[in-house]
């Protein structure tokens, strides 16, 4: 997998991937429960929904929105199987280890806390 800043430039380039952002329910459920609520959240939809090596829904688990987390998924190529195979090699048809795990969340909470911050920086 890229650094994380590589592959945040790389998934701004993506018409698809960079349409997705945080809506202001988001945005409210971030500053309600905190950033470290959010993190766990996403610890426990990617071991749940994306870590087992055979997902029967695979390509259809993540919602499109209804929490940050979905939203991030989806702007990251993190949704599925498929796009993390597509984006980052990421094999099929193999659990993720505990390290591709913690390697996705950390994506997923840089670009949710860039999200976030580029409208809490406009209300300062």
């Amino acid at each position: 997998m890229a650094t994380i800043n590589e592959a945040l430039e790389r998934l701004s380039r993506s018409a698809f991937r960079s349409r997705f952002h945080l809506s202001e329910k988001d945005r409210e459920y971030i500053r309600q429960r905190g950033l470290d609520t959010v993190r766990q959240h996403a610890a426990d939809f990617v071991r749940d929904r994306l870590s087992p090596a055979e997902i029967p829904n695979d390509g259809k688990q993540t919602p499109m929105g209804g929490h940050p987390v979905f939203v991030s998924q989806h702007a990251c190529a993190c949704c599925c199987r498929g796009c993390l195979y597509k984006w980052y090699r990421v094999k099929k048809g193999r659990p993720l280890s505990m390290e591709q795990q913690e390697k996705i969340v950390n994506l997923l909470m840089a670009w949710i806390e860039k999200e976030y911050g580029k409208e809490e920086d406009k209300k300062d």
